[in-house]
């Protein structure tokens, strides 16, 4: 992604109380995962018993963030069965949850009838969204960011309805 990891980290290191992470496509082309996914596809895993292997800065975040009591949550929807990319995503999870973030996985199907942001989203601590805008070959393009409550609610009800459905990452097979 091209938005620089200083402003969101500033983000989230602001968040007091929650930040919740809404995904919804089935593949991100994003330019910091291209080697690891095409690694994955040759058959590398990661070894969740070398840490030192996997720990980046983006888990040193998640450690800090939770480590003063902001609870982190991330939910997939994910089309099933579900593509390469997911496989990949899905095989790294543990690297998250390890730093702090609770995970959950919901099957497309299962969102039918689910009133949905048209774009992945974080919100932060109930209050302030910021969407990710993805062009459709899957790349990143920008970022919008809304402190509306109307928009916070629909972001906030849309994440807790997936949450109530998604099935924990250690229980979820792909």
């Amino acid at each position: 992604m091209s938005q620089s990891l200083t402003s969101f980290a500033d983000l989230l290191r602001a968040a007091e109380r929650s930040a919740v992470h809404l995904e919804m496509r089935d593949a991100y082309g994003v330019e910091n995962e291209v080697d690891g996914f095409a690694e994955w596809r040759q058959g590398h895993r990661l070894d969740p018993d070398n840490r030192e292997s996997w720990w980046r800065p983006w888990l040193d975040l998640v450690q800090e963030v939770t480590s003063k009591g902001v609870v982190m949550r991330r939910a997939r929807i994910v089309s099933e069965p579900v593509s390469d990319y997911i496989r990949f995503e899905h095989s790294g999870t543990f690297t998250n949850v390890a730093a702090g973030e609770q995970i959950r996985w919901l099957p497309r199907r299962h969102a039918s009838d689910l009133a949905l942001p048209g774009n992945d989203f974080w919100l932060f601590d109930g209050r302030l969204v910021q969407f990710n805008i993805f062009d459709g070959n899957s790349r990143w393009v920008h970022t919008d960011r809304s402190d509306d409550p109307a928009v916070a609610q629909l972001c906030a009800s849309a994440f807790e309805a997936v949450w109530e459905r998604g099935i924990p990452h250690e229980k979820y097979s792909v």
